[in-house]
């Protein structure tokens, strides 16, 4: 799967003057990839979401013959705010690649829209390449935002969290990934044994993409792509224990391998001891 589409989603809580400080929490989840059920990498999300704000960064390494023959490695980060129960993004930025050959991605953004953009090397022109145009930049989130999903509702695993549309501009494309509740399974990891969501998934380019590769056909046609949720419940997220992307060469899987939440609050000097967040409260 290309780099950027790699990073393939915090609840409204206002500020109020005199209050007590919004608690947010530090969140580390680890993740082994496999490619056609073999073992090609391993990730990691980290950082702090909170019922107001978020900071999240990702990183991704290929290993064996995947590392030597891909770009071995990428890092995003992204940091923002959340209102009416989505996120809305400040900054974001993406490095792939090594060996003498990066790419990067770094946007600003104020309220949901890009204020600035930069891509190195910059994309080349071609003909078959969707033309995007400035209201393809507003009202989005980057890919790194695009895994942090706040809910509003009742229960943080009621099905309805799973009927979303995320509207994701990664720098050089905009397309959509459209949520719908599959399913709800058990999962047993460290620091998480609960329920997850289990979300089906589908791929909706916009602007930006090359209409004469195969490979954009494919993802638009494909239906074999899922997301499983677990909540973080504290900050009233959704964040991914799972994603599975059917590609042309075979399924590709990025599945948690320890879910860890630690609840802290607004105040730095404040610690405390990592919790198991048990969904079934909800």
């Amino acid at each position: 799967m290309p780099d950027r589409r790699f990073c393939l989603i915090v609840a409204l809580a206002a500020s109020i003057p005199l209050a007590t400080p919004a608690r947010a929490e530090t969140v580390d989840i680890q993740y082994a990839l496999t490619l056609a059920g073999l073992s090609i990498g391993t990730a990691t999300l980290s950082g702090s979401v909170g019922r107001d704000s978020y900071k999240i960064d990702v990183k991704a390494r290929m290993t064996g013959l995947a590392g030597m023959v891909t770009s071995g490695r990428g890092a995003g980060s992204s940091s923002g705010s959340t209102a009416s129960g989505r996120v809305v993004p400040s900054s974001y930025a993406l490095t792939s690649g090594g060996t003498g050959k990066v790419y990067t991605v770094r946007m600003a953004l104020t309220g949901g829209a890009v204020s600035a953009v930069e891509i190195m090397p910059p994309l080349e022109g071609k003909v078959d390449r969707v033309p995007l145009t400035e209201g393809h930049k507003r009202n989005i989130v980057d890919p790194v935002s695009a895994l942090v999903m706040p809910v509003t509702g009742q229960g943080l695993l009621d099905p309805a969290s799973c009927s979303r549309t995320i509207p994701v501009f990664d720098g050089a494309g905009r397309f959509d990934v459209l949520l719908s509740y599959s399913a709800t399974r058990s999962v047993d990891l460290p620091g998480y044994s609960g329920p997850v969501l289990v979300c089906a998934a589908r791929y909706n380019p916009i602007a930006g993409h090359r209409t004469n590769r195969p490979s954009t056909q494919f993802m638009a046609d494909n239906r074999d792509m899922e997301v499983w949720l677990a909540p973080v419940e504290g900050a009233r997220t959704l964040l991914p224990a799972r994603i599975a992307v059917r590609t042309m060469v075979g399924m590709t899987i990025i599945e948690a391998t320890a879910f860890n939440v630690r609840r802290a609050s607004a105040d730095p000097a404040t610690t405390s001891s990592t919790t198991t967040v048990d969904a079934r409260r909800n």
